[in-house]
C-alpha cells in the first residue's frame, strides 16, 4: 500500500488558501522547471480568476519524499459552505489558514466547527506574517480560544503552528526564523497528518464527495476510497442515499497528479480518484463490493436559504442580443448546472419560469453571470429567502454577520442595520482605528445591503456572514429608500433629455442607449417612482437667443453590474440579463396598470 496523506486547506475567504496550494505544487517539484505556470493556478474558472475567489473545491496531488499528498483547496465564501462540509469527510486532517492581521473571521468559525466535530486535528498556519500590521501571537491565542469555545478535545487543542507567507513561498516553525522555503510545512504534514485508515484487503468502500461532468464520458464522481481497491472495467455496486442499489461497470478511472488527470488502472484504499460509468451517481453515494455491500453513511447537505426566479425575457428588446432565448434552452442549462452543483436545486413554476434555490446571492449571481457569458438571455426577479413552517410558526433563516469598519462609521452602520432587524451581539475595538461589530440578522435584511454598506464606509468596511439557524419570522425589514425613474417612451435616449433629468436623480443610461416603456433608467432622488421621457429632443427654431446654445454637461451614469442590479431592485421589478447588457425594468411595463395595482395595494 502506498504512503498517502489526505488534507484539506480551509480558511476564511482571502486568507491565502489557493496561493498556498500553488506554492506547495511548485516547491514539491510537481511542475517541471521549464513549465509556465499561472498565478493561483487552482482557480480555473474565468470568474474565479477575475474575482480572485475560489468557487468550486478542487483537488490535486503532489509527491514529496516518496509520500503522495492529496490536497483539496476549498472555497472560503459562506455561500459555498456545502462544498467545504463534504470535503472535510474525505480527508484525515486540515490545514487551517488564518490571516496574521485579520485573525479569526466568521467563515473560520464555520469551517473549524465542522472540522472539529469530525474529529480532525488541525495544523494551524498563520499566513501573511509579512504584513506590516501582522500580530501572529494574538492570532494563535484567538485560534486557541475558538477551539476551546467549540469544545475541542485535549489532543485537538495541542495543535502544531506554522508561520508562513504563502505569496513569498516560505514557512517557519517560529515567526522570527530566517527560513525561506516551505520545508517546515511539508515536514509538519508528514509528521502530524495521520495515515488513512482502512485496508486494501477489505471489500470495496468508496464515497463520492464532488461531481464533474464530461461531454464524452458523462458524469464523473470524484471520490475517496476508504477500503479495498477499484480497477478499470470492474463491476461494482452503486448504493444511493435513498437505499437504491445499481450494478455497473467502471468505464474510466482517473488519478490526479499536479494539475493533470491521468488515466489509471487500479487505485487502492486511502487514495482519491475520479470514477466514470455511473449516470445516476450523486454526492454522498457509495460504490461497494457487489458480493458484500457495506455502504457508508450518506452525507447531510445544508438546505438552500435563498430563491430567485429565472424567466424567459419578454421585454420589447427580447432576442436582439442573446443567442439562447427560449425556455427549453434555459431549462437545459439549469439542469446541466444541477448535475454538478448539489447545493442548488430548481423547479419549473409556470410557462417559461424557473425557481432556482441556492445558498446565497453570490452563488446565484455566479450562475447567472456564467449563463450570460455563454450567450443566454433571461430575466431574474428579486432574491427571496426561503421560509418554512414549524408547529404552525413561520420560520426564516438568520445569519451571523461580522463587520470590520473604521471607528467613525460604526454609529451609522449600527443605525442602518437596526432598521433591518439586526441584533448586535458584540463590539470589539481592533486597534489601528477600526472596530469589529457582530450581529445576528435575518437573511432578508442582508439582501441589497452590500452596496449601501460600501458607500457608507467609503469602501473601507469588510463584511462577512455565515448561516446561523432558522428562527421565528421577524416582521417587515426596511429596503430601498429611493424610487425609480421609469421611461414612458420607446426609442433611443438623447443627451438633451438626460441633461434635464439629471437633477431628478442618478441616471443608469447614456445617450444612444435603447429604452422602452417601463424600463428603469435611473434612481429617483425621492421615495416615489416617476415616469419620465428620456427621448425628448430640443425644440429648434430659426431665432437665435443668448443662452440657448450652451454646451450640456452630462454626469457619467451609474453602471449596474448584475450583482448591483439584483441588490437594487424591489419586488415589482426585474433584471433583464443579456450577453451585452444588464437592464432594470418594471415587472408590469404598462404605466396605467402599474398605477391601478398601486392603488389597489393601498386600499388592501
Amino acid at each position: 500500500m502506498r504512503d498517502i496523506r489526505n488534507i484539506a486547506v480551509i480558511a476564511h475567504v482571502d486568507h491565502g488558501k489557493t496561493t498556498l496550494v500553488d506554492e506547495l505544487l511548485k516547491q514539491s517539484g510537481t511542475f517541471s522547471a521549464h513549465q509556465e505556470v499561472d498565478e493561483r493556478v487552482m482557480d480555473s474558472n474565468d470568474i474565479e480568476k477575475e474575482r480572485g475567489i475560489t468557487i468550486l473545491s478542487k483537488n490535486t496531488a503532489i509527491d514529496y519524499e516518496g509520500v503522495r499528498i492529496n490536497i483539496i483547496d476549498t472555497p472560503g465564501h459562506a455561500d459555498f459552505g456545502g462544498e467545504v462540509e463534504r470535503v472535510l469527510k474525505m480527508v484525515d486532517c486540515v490545514l487551517l489558514l488564518v490571516d496574521a492581521q485579520e485573525g479569526v473571521m466568521p467563515q473560520t468559525k464555520f469551517v473549524v466547527k465542522k472540522a472539529l466535530s469530525l474529529g480532525h486535528k488541525p495544523i494551524v498556519v498563520v499566513n501573511k506574517i509579512d504584513k506590516p500590521a501582522a500580530e501572529p501571537d494574538r492570532v494563535v491565542d484567538e485560534v486557541f480560544d475558538l477551539f476551546a469555545q467549540m469544545d475541542a478535545t485535549e489532543e485537538q487543542l495541542e495543535f502544531p503552528v506554522i508561520y508562513a507567507a504563502a505569496r513569498d513561498g516560505y514557512a517557519r516553525y517560529d515567526a522570527e526564523d530566517g527560513n525561506m522555503d516551505l520545508k517546515p510545512l511539508f515536514e509538519t504534514i508528514l509528521t502530524h497528518v495521520p495515515k488513512p485508515d482502512g485496508s486494501e484487503e477489505n471489500g470495496l468502500q468508496l464515497q463520492v464527495f464532488t461531481l464533474d461532468y464530461d461531454n464524452f464520458i458523462g458524469k464523473i464522481g470524484i471520490a475517496r476510497i476508504f477500503n479495498g481497491t477499484i480497477s478499470q472495467g470492474e463491476t461494482v455496486l452503486l448504493c444511493k442515499a435513498d437505499g437504491e442499489k445499481v450494478r455497473g461497470r467502471v468505464t474510466k478511472l482517473i488519478g490526479f497528479k499536479g494539475l493533470e488527470r491521468i488515466e489509471v488502472k487500479t487505485v487502492g484504499a486511502g487514495d482519491i480518484c475520479a470514477v466514470a460509468g455511473f449516470e445516476t451517481v450523486d454526492v454522498g453515494d457509495s460504490l461497494c463490493d457487489p458480493a458484500n455491500p457495506m455502504p457508508l453513511d450518506p452525507m447531510h447537505i445544508e438546505e438552500p436559504t435563498l430563491s430567485v426566479t429565472f424567466a424567459v425575457n419578454d421585454s420589447p428588446l427580447a432576442g436582439t442580443e442573446g443567442k439562447y432565448v427560449t425556455s427549453n434552452k434555459i431549462d437545459e442549462r439549469l439542469a446541466a448546472e444541477m448535475n454538478t452543483n448539489i447545493a442548488m436545486n430548481y423547479e419549473q413554476i409556470g410557462e417559461g419560469k424557473f425557481k432556482v434555490n441556492g445558498r446565497g446571492e453570490l452563488q446565484i449571481t455566479i450562475l447567472a453571470e456564467n449563463m450570460r457569458r455563454e450567450g443566454f438571455e433571461f430575466s431574474i426577479g428579486r432574491p427571496e429567502v426561503i421560509t418554512k413552517e414549524e408547529n404552525g410558526v413561520k420560520m426564516e433563516p438568520f445569519e451571523h454577520l461580522v463587520i470590520d469598519t473604521p471607528d467613525e462609521f460604526s454609529g451609522a452602520i449600527i443605525e442602518k442595520l437596526g432598521k433591518r432587524k439586526a441584533n448586535m451581539t458584540n463590539m470589539v475595538p481592533m486597534g489601528s482605528g477600526s472596530t469589529r461589530l457582530e450581529f445576528e440578522i435575518p437573511a432578508r435584511g442582508l439582501i441589497g445591503i452590500r452596496t449601501e454598506f460600501l458607500t457608507e464606509t467609503k469602501g473601507e468596511g469588510v463584511m462577512n456572514h455565515s448561516f446561523l439557524e432558522f428562527r421565528p419570522y421577524s416582521g417587515t425589514v426596511e429596503s430601498r429608500k429611493y424610487g425609480a425613474l421609469v421611461s414612458m417612451e420607446n426609442g433611443e435616449a438623447l443627451g438633451y433629455s438626460i441633461f434635464n433629468l439629471q437633477e431628478r436623480g442618478i441616471m443608469f443610461i447614456k445617450p444612444q442607449d435603447k429604452v422602452y416603456v417601463g424600463m428603469v433608467i435611473g434612481e429617483h432622488a425621492k421615495g416615489n417612482d416617476l415616469d419620465v421621457n428620456p427621448i425628448k429632443g430640443k425644440q429648434l427654431t430659426n431665432v437665435r437667443a443668448s443662452g440657448s446654445d450652451d454646451a450640456i454637461k452630462l454626469v457619467p451614469p451609474r453602471t449596474m453590474s448584475l450583482e448591483n442590479a439584483l441588490e437594487w431592485i424591489e419586488d415589482d421589478e426585474l433584471v433583464e440579463v443579456t450577453p451585452i447588457s444588464v437592464r432594470v425594468r418594471k415587472r408590469d411595463l404598462d404605466p396605467t396598470s402599474r398605477k391601478r395595482a398601486a392603488k389597489k395595494a393601498k386600499f388592501e
